[in-house]
């Protein structure tokens, strides 16, 4: 008798092996899992913040908890019943799952916080820069955090309502969860409304609405840049009778350094000697300088506005021109060179060089440049120009966190070195040494600049000024990196070098006093005092300028810049000399 075949039972039918899921599931019914999975498993920063401090033995501690897991799943749920469809349901459900292990891995990795101005940093960054934070072990991260949710959303299949049924259940899940949202939050509502009141940046460590809302600000702020023109400052500005006798034209170079921060410049004490070459010019060294944001996209259009961190308005800011459009409209000649991602709206309308695109042999590689591409062709440049000219050199300086791409092997003082950008795969002493490499390349950088400079004496009084734009975390406090937001940063990316030189023809002919200056120069200064104290120093006259933030006012025995005798109901209602008569300056 001939056997009976046996029958195989599919996979998907073998208990033991398999894992049930329902048959299916409503569109609110994943949305709430979903929004349960990124509170529980995608929000650790968040808990760790807000739970800092409290016992884990108490009971009131996890009556906070509970209630505070709650009403964010519950926001978080209101907030996807609203958006999501049944199409578009499992796409846009895939796409955050993706978006938060990404986010959770640089805020894991780098101690960042996704606010506004972060996204707003990482919408600019350019493939150059955004490539060096790829890794494989950053890959394989967020495919961890990812696989099995990603698969599980797969596997689920949505129930399908009728149009008045959708609508009705959409509108009933929507109104319990803000219902729901609000009770929880009542409960805790003290120690929540302290909470944040105490800590801020929590509400941008809750994952996704973090990333989520801040893309979404920093899109709209961008947009309605983009869309404005920017309104003129120093309509009124021009040269005053210092300027018009000179003998010879003005050059004045400004040197914007990247991410090097005050704490590893030798000129400021550090137990390293970071910067011998300036250190055998004469240079005034400004030790205590706060930056104005702690990352590019923040410092750089601030330190060029007349109002800078002390009178910050960002949106006025952006729609405004900077210190070097009232350079240009006072008869100076601008000139940008760039190795880094672009002047931020700072230099619009005026000549620019994009040198990080540049192809020279032992200066350029695998698309990036050293600094000294910034001081090619400087001669023909300065030789070409007519009158006074202001040229600023944009550096890519210490740029994390391939800090070991910033600097030649001939600078390569400091060892071990963390010759990767994957900081986790180093140790501090490396990453430190890497770090402090690429400072001695900027000493070596903005030394050549002077030399340079020195060389011009015969044709123009020159002076320049190197200032950086934020300072870095290398490791303490478990922070890397920057972009902090400015109250929660550490001094690490707040504290910035800064440093004058001025030949003896620009002293002269402006008559400034240099042992008065290092005088000034050992008390406090900002970015703040950039826009008024190159007013000053090139003896531009206008209502925008303030003697009160000019570094040099003091120091100069004639010539000062000044602002013309106006009657005070022809200044601008709104603009910047208002605002900085709203707190005395500092200088």
């Amino acid at each position: 008798m001939p056997s009976t075949p046996t029958v195989l039972r599919s996979p998907a039918r073998w208990p033991a092996l398999a894992l049930r899921l329902p048959g299916t599931v409503s569109t609110e019914a994943l949305a709430f899992a979903a929004s349960l999975y990124f509170t529980l498993f995608c929000n650790r920063a968040f808990w760790h913040g807000a739970l800092d401090g409290r016992s884990l033995a108490s009971l009131g501690t996890w009556a906070f908890a509970v209630a505070v897991a709650a009403a964010i799943t519950l926001l978080q749920f209101a907030v996807l019943c609203a958006v999501l469809t049944r199409h578009g349901c499992k796409p846009v459900l895939a796409l955050l799952l993706v978006a938060t292990a990404c986010a959770n891995h640089f805020t894991a990795r780098y101690g960042v916080v996704l606010d506004p101005g972060m996204l707003r940093n990482v919408l600019r960054t350019d493939w150059k820069e955004a490539r060096e934070l790829l890794s494989a072990a950053g890959l394989a991260d967020v495919l961890l955090q990812t696989a099995l949710p990603l698969w599980l959303l797969s596997q689920v299949r949505l129930a399908r309502h009728g149009l008045r049924q959708a609508a009705l259940r959409r509108l009933v899940a929507l109104l319990a969860a803000l219902l729901g949202c609000t009770v929880a939050l009542m409960c805790v509502f003290q120690d929540v409304a302290a909470l944040m009141r105490n800590h801020k940046a929590l509400r941008y460590q809750i994952t996704p609405g973090n990333y989520v809302y801040s893309l979404g600000r920093a899109v709209w702020q961008s947009h309605r840049a983009a869309a404005g023109s920017r309104q003129p400052i120093g309509t009124d500005a021009r040269l005053g009778a210092t300027a018009l006798q000179r003998s010879r034209p003005a050059l004045l170079v400004l040197v914007v350094g990247e991410t090097v921060r005050g704490a590893n410049w030798g000129l400021n004490g550090y137990r390293r000697n970071t910067t011998p070459e300036l250190a055998g010019l004469d240079v005034v060294n400004f030790p205590q300088v706060s930056a104005c944001g702690t990352n590019t996209e923040v410092s750089l259009p601030c330190m060029f506005s007349p109002w800078g961190r002390h009178a910050y308005d960002e949106e006025r800011i952006l729609g405004h021109e900077s210190l070097l459009h009232l350079l240009h409209r006072a008869g100076l000649q601008v000139h940008w060179r760039d190795n880094q991602s672009g002047c931020k709206g700072v230099c619009d309308g005026l000549p620019i060089e994009r040198l990080d695109r540049a192809t020279l042999d032992g200066l350029c590689h695998d698309g990036l440049c050293l600094d000294e591409v910034l001081l090619h062709g400087l001669g023909e440049l300065v030789r070409d120009a007519r009158g006074n000219l202001v040229l600023v050199l944009h550096q890519l300086g210490n740029h994390g966190p391939a800090y070991f791409k910033r600097y030649p092997p001939a600078f390569r003082h400091y060892t071990p070195t963390c010759d990767t950008a994957d900081l986790r795969e180093c140790s501090q002493e490396q990453i430190v040494n890497s770090y402090d490499n690429a400072v001695r390349y900027t000493d070596h950088v903005v030394a050549e600049a002077i030399r340079f400079l020195q060389a011009q004496s015969a044709r123009y009084d020159t002076a320049l000024i190197y200032l950086s734009d934020h300072g870095e975390s290398l490791g303490e406090n478990q922070l890397y990196l920057h972009g902090l937001p400015y109250l929660l940063a550490p001094a690490e990316q707040t504290r910035v070098p800064m440093v004058f030189w001025l030949s003896p023809g620009w002293r002269d002919s402006t008559g400034l006093d240099l042992a008065c200056l290092r005088a000034r120069a050992a008390r406090p200064a900002s970015h703040d005092h950039l826009f008024h104290t190159v007013l000053g120093l090139l003896n531009v006259e206008t209502r925008d300028y303030d003697a009160g933030w000019d570094l040099t006012a003091g120091c100069r025995s004639s010539g000062a810049a000044t602002a013309p005798a106006t009657p005070a109901s022809v200044a601008p209602v709104n603009g910047p000399a208002a605002a900085l008569q709203a707190r005395p300056p500092h200088a």
